[in-house]
């Protein structure tokens, strides 16, 4: 697959066939983050979850493209992180810890098919069907965030405008946009392209200015906070890496080289967590080896010391008259109630737009009509 990657760069949505596997991959996608979501009840344990929404992308990717030579996986595994826990949290069995009533609870999960890559994220609080004050206003915020982006994200627009839209929001919630998250451009399989959206920019972290193009595909990746929005390195065990494709090292241990040998076999390029292999104290001490020698690049477990922590991720696609929503979930907001309401005029006509295909034409033909 290494000598594909220049080639994996250049495909995109134009190509023929490429658009319909990003679909059935956001296609599952949502439908194992649903059935994911409906195990989150108190008591219930985080690891046995996140295995369970592991086994059942696979199982749903058994049922499509089943011609030989195209791969399909997992492009993100199952993670559960709650409260002040920002993301990746996959644990081991061996480590795990159950979720409580009232729990803030971030589900992420990705599919590839063929190497198109589709993640989504949905934050739920566990065992409460109406919620109320500071988490409803982290909540919204970050689910109104991305739906802003993805109403606004199209040919020509930069990516420091779509940052400001994030700020807009969580600013009119009293919250605050996580720092160092970033939104990927994704190409076949690189879950973490180049062209990329800042959730939060300061003097320290930001990005180049760049316009987005048609045929884009993007991760819209959005962390928002009660906190002040710095993030450190939690004490919790990091489960989740990616081969890093541009090192190569021939390891000295016998089970170091077992471990990578399975992880290019069933993770050549994309994400997966340490869950996923059998006996939990040869990956832990492999891991290390890896580490050592850069072999793998890891999704350590950060956390807002002072802050609940939501997310929304959604999958778009984005074409010259319009852009369409490849996974995500919607919320249902009528079940939350924040001490905050979203007051910025233009935000609230914005997230009143329909975003079904014939709408999006119908805006795009109008404002050219204009111009």
């Amino acid at each position: 697959m290494d000598q594909q990657t220049e080639q994996d760069k250049l495909e995109s949505i134009a190509t023929p066939g490429v658009l319909d596997k990003y679909q059935n991959a956001g296609k599952i996608t949502n439908i194992v983050l649903e059935k994911v979501i409906a195990k989150l009840q108190p008591d219930a344990d985080i690891a046995s979850i996140c295995a369970f929404g592991d086994q059942e992308i696979n199982g749903e990717l058994q049922k499509v493209y089943n011609k030989k030579g195209i791969e399909k996986g997992l492009a993100f595994p199952t993670t559960i992180s709650v409260n002040q826990v920002c993301g990746h949290y996959s644990p081991l069995k061996s480590e795990s810890s159950k979720l409580v009533k009232g729990d803030v609870a971030k589900i992420e999960l990705g599919v590839h098919i063929d190497g198109y890559i589709a993640i989504a994220a949905h934050t739920v609080v566990v065992g409460e069907d109406q919620v109320e004050g500071q988490k409803a206003d982290v909540i919204l915020a970050a689910y109104q965030s991305v739906q802003a982006l993805f109403r606004s994200i199209k040919p020509g627009v930069t990516n420091t405008a779509l940052t400001k839209i994030i700020q807009q929001v969580a600013d009119d919630h009293k919250c605050t946009p996580l720092e160092g998250v970033l939104s990927h451009e994704v190409k076949r399989h690189f879950i973490d392209g180049n062209k990329v959206i800042i959730n939060r920019e300061t003097q320290e972290q930001r990005v180049d200015e760049e316009e987005i193009q048609v045929n884009d595909v993007f991760v819209l990746d959005v962390y928002i906070t009660t906190g002040d929005g710095k993030t450190k390195e939690s004490e919790l065990r990091t489960t989740v890496y990616k081969r890093a494709l541009d090192r190569q090292y021939q390891l000295k241990t016998k089970h170091g080289r077992a471990f990578m040998q399975e992880v290019y076999d069933k993770y050549p390029s994309l994400c997966f967590s340490l869950r996923a292999f059998e006996d939990e104290i040869t990956a832990k001490m492999a891991i290390q080896e890896c580490a050592k020698h850069e072999l793998l690049n890891p999704y350590p477990v950060l956390t807002s010391q002072n802050g609940i922590v939501a997310q929304f991720t959604i999958t778009v696609a984005v074409l010259a008259n319009s852009t369409l929503q490849v996974s995500g979930l919607k919320l249902d907001e009528t079940k939350f109630k924040p001490a905050h309401d979203l007051n910025d005029a233009a935000l609230k006509e914005l997230l009143k737009l329909p975003m079904d295909k014939d709408s999006q034409k119908k805006r795009h033909l109008e404002q050219k009509q204009k111009a």
